[in-house]
């Protein structure tokens, strides 16, 4: 598993960049670079709770289920995925998902000047690595634009 390192700078607040990262209508539109069906695209639930459950799922309630290891919003949320969500069914003790149970995805922000530096790193078999250096840099391409609207 290895370590992929995002970084854009973004003209606006750090928590219009919270926002535009977390929010149910935008969500969707920055993490469509992950998911290459044209019919489909993302969703994000969570109880925003340390320790609690967070969904990332596409529209076929395929994705990952996951909990947030720390967060400090607008500055950092760190998630840390526990297993894979199959047609709405949850996986997290097949020997599959225990080669990459426990790899984390972070998220921070820092302001300085009315300008954020968002900071997004995940840890990532190389099986996926293309798919996620695709949705990452797109992806966070489309979060400053939405951003600095």
């Amino acid at each position: 598993m290895k370590t992929l390192r995002f970084t854009k700078e973004i003209n606006a607040p750090a928590q219009k960049v919270w926002d535009t990262l977390w929010n149910e209508a935008t969500y969707p539109q920055w993490t469509a670079e992950f998911n290459p069906d044209p019919n489909g695209g993302s969703a994000m639930q969570s109880d925003w709770k340390i320790g609690g459950k967070t969904l990332f799922l596409d529209m076929k309630g395929n994705g990952m289920v996951s909990t947030i290891k720390t967060i400090n919003e607008p500055y950092e949320i760190v998630f840390e995925h526990l297993g894979e969500v199959i047609a709405g069914t949850e996986d997290t003790t097949s020997e599959k998902v225990k080669s990459w149970a426990g790899s984390l995805e972070e998220y921070h922000l820092s302001e300085s000047n009315g300008i954020t530096t968002l900071t997004a790193s995940v840890q990532s078999g190389e099986e996926w690595a293309a798919m996620m250096n695709n949705g990452f840099t797109k992806g966070l391409e489309t979060v400053k634009k939405i951003s600095e609207q």
